[in-house]
């Protein structure tokens, strides 16, 4: 692990006791990863995840219906 001797802003130290106490976590170490992580999570958009894009191949490889009419077939009543 690495370690790192941070400069913090009275707003960003204020933000990371938040964290630290919400969540239970020992000390602003693990709050900064915390914070990361979950920057990771909301950054990695569906559409860029592996995943994702394997399920969209598949779906494109499906054979597509034509529908003249959407609410006839489906019953939807407008």
């Amino acid at each position: 692990m690495v370690q790192a001797l941070v400069e913090l802003d009275k707003n960003t130290n204020r933000v990371l006791n938040v964290v630290k106490a919400k969540y239970d976590l020992k000390d602003k170490a693990e709050a900064i990863q915390f914070v990361v992580s979950e920057f990771v999570e909301f950054e990695n958009e569906p559409e860029l995840r592996p995943e994702f894009i394997a399920k969209m191949a598949l779906i494109k490889k499906q054979k597509a219906i034509e529908v003249d009419d959407f609410a006839k077939r489906y019953g939807v009543k407008l």
